[in-house]
């Protein structure tokens, strides 16, 4: 099992793909897959380069990380990411089994954990799937409010 400090050095892994996110206006979040220590996918969002809706940085860490492995399943494997995932990408992750699942800033509007309580569900999220929230919160809360700051104007 992995340490608080090695989820920090991989939520910092996650930070550095969010900031190319915002360093190409997209809203910057970043993703990294771990297996066994090693970074086997990384992501940020592409939803405004690629036109893609879907183009999150969890699904684009996904794509690389299963694609890295050959297989389809992550449950040896932990996401890191600098924000709450959204339903559509805990969606993701419930179907890759992925080990853990830990991140930065909660998103109190469209995260996944909003949706379990209104469903009053409790497997958003695959069953076996461990949560760990707030890692580096702070540093990724005030990525994702200074870009919406500079946006507004």
């Amino acid at each position: 099992m992995l340490k608080p400090l090695d989820d920090e050095h991989y939520m910092k892994q996650a930070l550095t793909e969010a900031r190319m996110a915002a360093a190409a206006d997209e809203v910057p979040v970043g993703a990294v897959v771990v297996c066994k220590g090693v970074i086997i996918g990384r992501g940020h969002n592409l939803t405004e380069r690629l036109h893609d809706f879907t183009a999150h940085a969890e699904m684009q860490a996904f794509t690389a990380a299963t694609e890295y492995l050959g297989g389809k399943y992550l449950d040896q494997c932990t996401l890191y990411v600098t924000l709450e995932p959204c339903p559509m990408c805990a969606g993701a992750a419930f179907w890759t089994r992925i080990g853990r699942v830990v991140y930065g800033a909660p998103d109190l509007k469209r995260g996944f954990q909003r949706l379990q309580d209104q469903l009053k569900h409790d497997h958003v999220l695959h069953p076996k799937t461990q949560v760990v929230a707030g890692v580096l919160e702070d540093e990724c809360a005030t990525l994702i409010k200074e870009f919406f700051a500079k946006k507004r104007g």
